[in-house]
């Protein structure tokens, strides 16, 4: 679905410089754009290459005002501005995909569907779910029994939902997905060496505005809950162990994995397979390099400060003890 430039930028809240009757289908980049693509450049070496583009309008920061070669859209933060904008175009597509429930998808009639939803084929929908108005359901997913989902979620193809899992508004789940599983808990008896299964009957909530990654699981809560906090984004292959809390607004890169009744406090940033022991503490504001490893119960804490290594520890120490190390081997 095209829309004007003009009502991109008030959808976005950027100024228009030029022609706002400019029909714009779609986002992409400098080197594929065509006429009815919108683009956008950060700074001001790469806007000549952007005017010069197929693109139809351009994204940019002030820098741009004095140029008139195509019309812009003027905002301070033009890669912010561009996400939105491509939002705004994907939500007027989705506007004309059709809705209801597929023929073969199976819903339970105690379940309560809410208006303008579309649940693909072959998905499940057990009995008392409840999936608010202006969802998705791909095809292929499995919603247990008494799940709450929240208004404008989209589900991707065979995302499984465990029964006691409740998710807010605006979640996106992508395909493979397993939310609520039971967490990895056992008992082991002394006497035969056997480990027997400590109950697993707690919730999972997933707040408002998460997005989380294919093939990635996420355990319910033991006895208590697991939560996710609002905003956060985890990528994919991850796996959160049971009783994890989770804050607002941190960001979990892939092949990462939480030991049980792990802490993440709000705009924590954890890269790429990390490893968190139970019961350790990551506070707020704190960046952990990739494959950054934190022992049992340990807290990291400073806002802003980067932790690398195993056992993690602030990166400018992580430097220090490996130039040491690299001065040490030359030495033998």
């Amino acid at each position: 679905m095209k829309r004007s430039l003009q009502q991109i930028a008030q959808a976005v809240e950027a100024r228009l410089q030029g022609d706002g009757s400019v029909d714009i289908a779609g986002v992409a980049s400098l080197g594929s754009a065509s006429v009815h693509d919108l683009v956008f450049v950060e700074n001001e070496k790469d806007l000549p290459r952007a005017l010069q583009s197929g693109a139809g309008a351009v994204i940019a920061g002030e820098f741009a005002a004095a140029s008139w070669q195509k019309p812009l859209l003027i905002n301070n933060h033009p890669k912010l501005t561009f996400s939105r904008a491509a939002r705004f175009l994907l939500d007027g597509n989705r506007d004309q995909e059709r809705v209801g429930v597929h023929p073969t998808a199976v819903v339970h009639p105690s379940a309560r569907l809410g208006q303008g939803l579309v649940v693909d084929e072959y998905a499940v929908v057990a009995e008392n779910a409840e999936i608010g108005e202006g969802c998705r359901i791909g095809a292929g997913c499995a919603i247990g029994r008494g799940v709450k989902i929240g208004r404008e979620c989209q589900l991707y193809p065979h995302v499984a939902i465990y029964p006691a899992t409740t998710l807010g508004d605006r979640v996106i789940v992508h395909a493979g997905a397993v939310l609520g599983s039971d967490g990895f808990g056992y008992v082991r008896d002394p006497k035969s060496g056997r480990y027997e299964k400590f109950p697993q009957v707690g919730r999972l909530v997933i707040e408002d505005d998460v997005e989380i990654g294919a093939n990635t699981a996420i355990d319910r809560g033991a006895l208590d809950e697991t939560r996710i906090g609002r905003g956060t984004k985890i990528d994919n292959l991850v796996h959160i162990g049971h009783n994890c809390r989770i804050g607002h607004n941190v960001v979990i890169a892939a092949q990462t994995g939480l030991s049980g009744s792990v802490v993440i406090e709000n705009d924590v940033v954890l890269g790429g397979q990390v490893g968190v022991a139970e019961h350790a503490r990551i506070e707020e504001g704190v960046m952990l390099g990739g494959q950054g490893g934190v022992l049992p119960h340990k807290v990291l804490r400073g806002k802003g400060v980067e932790f690398w290594g195993t056992p993690a520890r602030p990166l400018r120490q992580y430097l220090k003890q490996l130039a040491a190390l690299a001065k040490l081997g030359k030495k033998r």
